[in-house]
């Protein structure tokens, strides 16, 4: 699928590209590919739309001021930590015939024997990689299907995943993308709600560092019991 975004150029910056936001647009910058850094604005509506569907791992078609279109990544967006909108985005330039490195989201297809017979939980240490590619062979995401989880013992790591061509991943190959655990047993459940239950002795505790210690031993007595 093609994305593409039409940009103009702004000479506001810093605290003057405020009104940029008041007339419906984002400010943002576009480097790279040796090009010089150019200060931009896009429309909101255009730019969450695009951002929504091509994430930070799909090649976008950006066009500047009706000249001719360069490829570009989303490289970071700055949100607002209360209302979460995006109020600044960088962009970087890509050379189509130079390698690239970006992250990659994981998508989850299947469904795990060892989850739905056994009533394991999923597990997913891993929600991205780190994958470098000519862009052409850049994926949008990398499905990881747990079928093969088909008992508590059973495990995906990045070396299993599926690539597409002409892509490698960057990541360590031992690491573990998806697992099942399984459930907790009822005297397990019991050994864990007992030992959250037990008052820790300070009496005799003097300093914070003590009762930090005294703490750690409580939970790790409770992590032994529910091993057990």
């Amino acid at each position: 699928m093609s994305y593409a975004l039409t940009a103009v150029k702004r000479n506001s910056t810093g605290r003057r590209a405020k009104h940029v936001q008041d007339e419906g647009n984002i400010p943002a910058v576009i480097y790279g590919s040796g090009k010089v850094a150019t200060n931009i604005q896009i429309p909101k509506t255009d730019f969450r739309k695009v951002y929504r569907e091509a994430g930070m791992s799909s090649l976008i078609d950006m066009t500047i001021d009706g000249l001719e279109s360069v490829k570009a990544i989303i490289k970071e967006v700055q949100v607002n930590p209360m209302t979460m909108a995006p109020y600044h985005v960088d962009f970087h330039q890509i050379r189509m015939d130079q390698e690239m490195e970006a992250e990659v989201p994981l998508t989850i297809v299947g469904e795990s024997a060892a989850v739905k017979g056994a009533a394991g939980t999923l597990v997913r240490p891993l929600h991205t990689v780190h994958v470098r590619c000519l862009p052409a062979n850049l994926p949008h995401e990398i499905q990881v299907d747990i079928s093969v989880l088909a008992t508590f013992e059973d495990t995906i790591t990045v070396a299993d995943l599926k690539l597409p061509h002409g892509v490698t991943v960057r990541d360590d190959a031992t690491a573990t993308v998806v697992s099942v655990v399984p459930p907790l047993t009822e005297d397990q459940l019991k050994a864990m709600d007992a030992a959250a239950a037990t008052p820790i002795d300070v009496s005799a505790v003097k300093t914070e560092a003590e009762v930090k210690k005294a703490e750690e031993e409580v939970k790790k007595a409770a992590e032994e019991a529910a091993a057990k």
